[in-house]
């Protein structure tokens, strides 16, 4: 039996605590329920959006690491990107979370 935390509880508890800060989430799409991925992105006031997915390590681990940075001169880039991912993983959870310091928040998040 995997140690492994479901998908959907994982995604209620990160937005819990986003709204514990008083920030702001939303599931934008819903991927398998038990073992699916999760791709969140993060922004302050809806906007310099960034893309954060759990990487495998060289140690073994797993860390939410930047994939992708929304650049203001290309704003179809990073929906884009958004799209081709969920087409590559029908199991993808996209996650967006608004909060004050969203790169103090996703460097909580591999503290935890």
């Amino acid at each position: 039996m995997s140690a492994r935390l479901p998908t959907h509880l994982e995604v209620t508890g990160l937005i819990r605590a986003v709204e514990a800060e008083g920030g702001f989430a939303a599931v934008l799409s819903k991927g398998e329920r038990d073992a699916g991925t999760i791709l969140l992105v993060l922004t302050r006031l809806g906007a310099e959006a960034v893309a954060y997915e759990r990487l495998p390590q060289v140690d073994g681990s797993r860390k939410w690491t930047q994939t992708r940075r929304q650049e203001a001169d290309e704003p179809t880039q990073f929906s884009d990107y958004l799209a081709r991912r969920s087409s590559q993983d029908p199991d993808l959870w996209v996650v967006e979370i608004d909060v004050r310091d969203p790169a103090g928040f996703a460097a909580r998040l591999n503290d935890g």
